[in-house]
């Protein structure tokens, strides 16, 4: 035999074929089955002719289908069961696809699965037919009219057993498996191309991933990881890349727990320090398949690499000081100029003050992380403005806007006809307006710059309550340095002021 020297695991497939069967009269399968049976490795038999042309092309195709696509590393044919790896492999496309962690596949994750591997969802028929053949031939592998993870093992050993080898094999290879049921290096590491003296870090697709990968897996929704949630977070990896040395590095919970401001700082300083684990971890974790992105280089960013600051310093714009009686003005610098967080770096964003008078000419002289428009509530046409000027330039783009509400110390003037303030903000899916006053009891609030560093740093939640902002922007400056560009808007008073 071909195999006879060859380790059992290794061994190349093979297909027995008949030939001359014009001069043969019935067939001699009875003969070939026995031998079949004895050599697991033999795929299949065919009887051809080239004299009549019987069974050429499908001589052909099975001999193709052996190579792309081999039973070998799939299944055990003496034992009737799945490879421990070909198992290993099917278990973690399961866990990935089963997005709610309740361990079984609901009709909608059947069908996103199914769309993400075949390109179309099952038709209702077909998804009660497969779920129907599994709970014939299992005690539990439908549950809850779901598919548990033994019920989706049974289905693959089910194509395998009827030939059907190419359907399991399109769903290792659309996870990013190889021959050998290794997760291939063009899926694990691909190409990311950072200039020279640029760091990386996780955008804003990265970070909503990783947020709904820690909301899957905390079970008891206490806003922390505990050590079974994390190792459950982690089956998906051949080895758990975090040591117990994160509980040192992160902050954590009263009770010692990995919360998600430290989940995320750590996330941070791996993009940061090594982007190549970064898009293995990531790889591992499906993020090209759950979030319909070719790879995962979608969810970094290539930033100009900056050193580090011993604090953070932001510029107090004159629209936030105006106003003011010179004997507060350097509390209110002192109060508004060092924006404390909780970090070992800290960050230095440049904050542009752009006059009611400014025009755009171009597209990229509105571009910027963050764009603000401060408005004076005691001034019936200072909103108007501002809302003209974000129509104008921002509505359509994917900036961040934040409205700051000033002087709110003073009577509220009823603004111009139209949407209020707040109903504007609501109708176009921005933060309610942040009320600011130079004037009260102790220094300024510094809240508004860290809502405008929050805005800049994760644009993706400007769309909701983004109350919790110094938390967001503790998770940004965590474990990374990078650079923030600000950018002001605004307008207090009329020309005629």
């Amino acid at each position: 035999m071909v195999n006879g020297g060859v380790e059992k695991g290794s061994r190349i497939p093979i297909i027995l074929v008949g030939n001359k069967s014009d001069l043969q009269v019935g067939s001699s399968m009875d003969v070939i089955l026995p031998i079949m049976n004895q050599f697991s490795e033999i795929e299949t038999c065919v009887e051809c002719s080239a004299k009549n042309l019987k069974n050429i092309s499908e001589l052909f195709y099975y001999a193709q289908k052996a190579v792309l696509h081999p039973t070998a590393p799939l299944y055990d044919p003496e034992e009737k069961q799945l490879k421990p790896a070909c198992a290993r492999a099917l278990t973690r496309i399961f866990n990935l696809s089963d997005q709610d962690n309740n361990q079984i596949l609901s009709d909608d994750e059947l069908n996103y699965f199914q769309k993400s591997c075949f390109g179309n969802p099952l038709a209702p028929q077909a998804l009660e037919d497969v779920k129907m053949v599994v709970w014939k031939n299992t005690t539990d592998g439908v549950q809850d009219n779901g598919l548990t993870l033994n019920g989706f093992l049974f289905l693959n050993t089910l194509f395998i057993q009827r030939g059907r080898h190419e359907t399991t094999w399109t769903i290792l290879r659309r996870f990013g498996y190889d021959d050998e049921l290794e997760l291939t290096d063009d899926y694990l590491y691909p190409q990311f191309r950072l200039p020279p003296g640029c760091s990386t870090e996780l955008n804003h697709l990265g970070y909503q991933f990783l947020q709904r990968l820690f909301e899957k897996h905390d079970k008891d929704q206490d806003g922390a990881l505990s050590p079974t949630e994390l190792q459950n977070f982690f089956s998906v990896f051949p080895r758990v890349p975090w040591g117990p040395e994160l509980y040192h590095t992160v902050c954590t919970t009263d009770k010692g727990l990995l919360s998600l401001h430290g989940f995320l700082c750590q996330w941070t300083l791996v993009a940061y320090l090594d982007v190549r684990h970064c898009l293995e971890c990531l790889g591992y974790l499906g993020y090209p398949i759950l979030s319909e992105q070719d790879s995962q280089t979608q969810a970094l960013t290539g930033l100009p690499r900056q050193e580090p600051r011993g604090e953070w310093l932001l510029p107090s714009p004159a629209a936030l000081r105006q106003g003011i009686p010179a004997e507060q003005e350097a509390e209110l610098a002192d109060a508004l100029g060092t924006v404390p967080c909780h970090a070992s770096f800290r960050l230095l964003p440049q904050l542009y003050e752009v006059s009611a008078d400014t025009r755009f000419a171009k597209p990229s002289d509105a571009a910027c992380d963050v764009a603000c428009f401060i408005y004076d509530v005691s001034d019936p046409r200072s909103f108007s403005y501002c809302a003209s000027i974000y129509k104008q330039h921002y509505m359509d783009s994917q900036i961040p806007c934040v409205f700051v509400a000033s002087k709110t110390d003073l009577p509220e003037a009823s603004q111009q006809p139209g949407l209020s303030p707040a109903e504007f903000c609501y109708k176009h899916c921005l933060p309610p307006p942040f009320l600011f006053s130079c004037h009260g009891q102790g220094p300024p609030s510094t809240a508004v710059y860290t809502k405008l560093a929050t805005a800049a740093t994760f644009p993706h939640l400007n769309a909701v309550e983004l109350g919790a902002a110094s938390f967001w922007l503790r998770v940004a400056l965590g474990a990374t340095v990078t650079a923030l560009v600000g950018f002001t808007l605004y307008r207090v008073l009329t020309k005629n002021k």
